[in-house]
């Protein structure tokens, strides 16, 4: 497979504006995809935080199947809280999980008659959902969200209740030293799909599936095995994607395969595992 490599210049921008403006924050809150913590988790984002804590957000929970890792990182001593944002039922313990983990912050400027807002900087790669969880916290659509990496591509202060949120863009390392993470950012739509060849990521696809989720395969499209491109062939036949000649529409099947896992259509997936979130330095 072609190896993935994605830094455009705006991202160097957001890294530099951070820097800049992480001092106006009291903490961050680490947005991670839960399908790919290790994958999604950016050691020069959390470098930018400096001696600030940092709050780890699971996002897209219910997608994922990361109960271990959660535990792992948990243990790591780290804070970490479980999230799905499109759920209005996740609000209330994501500020109980933001207060405490600046809870000596806020003690300070209590301390020192200071009457504001916590201020949270709010980072990520691409499509982890930072926006979504600011919309999430303020109760409205205050923050561009969508489900192409690249959305935000500037800074802005969003107003939510106690605290106030540094919405930034989502910025990715410079390079991928792991392939098998870059692939999962992939996946998951991290990486914009214009500069991937999709066929090969639709086939890395099944091929991960059909080891760590057979049994949604072959719900899903009556897959049992075989070949990556069997797999996709099989794909073709189920949902009729055939042009003239019966030869089978390989660009549309790949499209499904990629946009049902994307959309959950097949089932809760994590593809990291604890030893890949600890070569990440996650824990």
């Amino acid at each position: 497979m072609k190896p993935i490599q994605w830094f455009p210049g705006h991202m160097a921008k957001a890294m530099r504006m951070m820097e800049e403006n992480v001092n106006l924050s009291d903490a961050v809150v680490f947005v991670l995809d839960a399908r790919a913590p290790a994958a999604t988790y950016n050691e020069k984002l959390t470098a930018i935080a400096g001696s600030r804590p940092v709050l780890y957000l699971l996002n897209k929970w219910d997608l994922g199947n990361a109960d271990t890792l959660l535990s792992a990182v948990k243990g790591a001593g780290k804070h970490v809280y479980p999230l799905d944002a499109t759920s209005p039922r996740g609000k209330n313990g994501l500020v109980s999980a933001m207060n405490a983990v600046a809870a000596e912050k806020a003690q300070r400027l209590k301390e020192k008659d200071m009457a504001r807002p916590l201020r949270f900087l709010v980072a990520g790669v691409p499509n982890t959902g930072k926006s979504t969880v600011i919309n999430l916290l303020s109760g409205a659509k205050r923050a561009v969200t969508g489900d192409k990496a690249g959305v935000t591509r500037s800074k802005q202060w969003v107003k939510c209740g106690a605290f106030d949120l540094m919405d930034t863009p989502g910025t990715m390392p410079p390079s991928f030293a792991n392939q098998t993470l870059a692939r999962r950012l992939a996946y998951i739509g991290s990486v914009n799909d214009d500069i991937l060849e999709l066929d090969e990521i639709a086939l890395a696809l099944l091929q991960d599936l059909l080891e760590i989720a057979p049994a949604a395969l072959l719900e899903r499209y009556g897959i049992d095995g075989g070949t990556p491109l069997q797999m996709l062939e099989q794909v073709c036949t189920k949902r009729g994607f055939l042009l003239k000649g019966k030869e089978f529409d390989y660009e549309r099947g790949e499209r499904a395969v990629i946009d049902d896992f994307r959309k959950g259509k097949l089932c809760r997936i994590t593809f990291d595992t604890v030893d890949d979130a600890r070569e990440a330095g996650l824990i």
